[in-house]
């Protein structure tokens, strides 16, 4: 197994999580709608990009399996964060909970972010056009996660953790 075999796995495998946590955020803070729409359009980000690296990886001879199905775990998260969200709004400090999901969030495509650059960096000493063009189109909208994420961070925490 090569290095870019890793990286395209350990890739793969972060976007599917963050794809993951991004839905779930939502679900779970549903009542706050600017979370709950922009998570959702950021989630759909990593499942293309989940999609784009599953291909990558077959024509680089790396099983990564498919995306694990869109319908079907947004349909039981649905029905679950639904449940959630109605249990935050009984919380006592759903803002300390949405900060955390947010760090989460970001910490997330952070890492996501490292290994685009390493992904870059590679095609680029492999010449491997392919997977520089992909690195270079799914990298930015990585970015413009964290971006999201740093900018609700900050929004959010004089409010929140000044009112404790």
């Amino acid at each position: 197994m090569n290095g870019v075999t890793l990286v395209l796995r350990a890739l793969h495998h972060g976007e599917e999580h963050l794809a993951g946590e991004l839905t779930t955020v939502a679900e779970r803070h549903r009542a706050e709608h600017e979370v709950r729409h922009v998570a959702n359009d950021l989630a759909r980000w990593s499942r293309t990009h989940v999609r784009r690296l599953a291909d990558a990886g077959h024509a680089h001879g790396v099983d990564l399996g498919g995306p694990s199905g869109d319908d079907a775990p947004a349909g039981v998260l649905s029905a679950l964060g639904g449940k959630a969200a109605e249990a935050v709004v009984h919380r006592p400090e759903p803002g300390l909970l949405l900060l955390r999901d947010l760090r989460g969030l970001h910490l997330d495509a952070a890492g996501n972010s490292l290994y685009w650059e390493m992904l870059a960096q590679a095609a680029q000493a492999a010449r491997d056009e392919k997977l520089l063009a992909l690195a270079s189109a799914c990298h930015p909208e990585t970015l413009r996660q964290m971006r999201w994420t740093n900018t609700m961070i900050k929004n959010l925490s004089p409010q929140v953790l000044t009112s404790l």
